[in-house]
């Protein structure tokens, strides 16, 4: 158990760098007008990990940062995560 925290950082770490990928070229395919990486995908990376990510990646490329039907979902998705770590971090 003595490696756990190092494993969680790198698959936190992993999956930020997909999530700030799959933003900055949401972005970019949405200035093309090309096809988009769907929501689902976007948030699903986030809530398995990538939200540090994907949060950067909003802010940088300002990119779905006043589409409340996604600032909603990923607001939840922050606070299950910071819920999740609050508990596991005073257990």
């Amino acid at each position: 158990m003595d490696g756990a925290p190092l494993l969680v950082a790198g698959w936190v770490a992993a999956l930020s760098l997909v999530a700030f990928a799959l933003a900055g070229y949401d972005k970019a395919q949405a200035r093309r007008q090309g096809p988009r990486v769907p929501e689902r995908v976007l948030l699903l990376t986030a809530l398995v990990g990538g939200s540090p990510g994907l949060l950067l990646g909003m802010l940088l490329f300002r990119h779905k940062t006043r589409k409340a039907g996604f600032l909603v979902p990923f607001a939840l998705v922050l606070a299950l995560q910071a819920a999740a770590a609050y508990y596991l971090l005073t257990a």
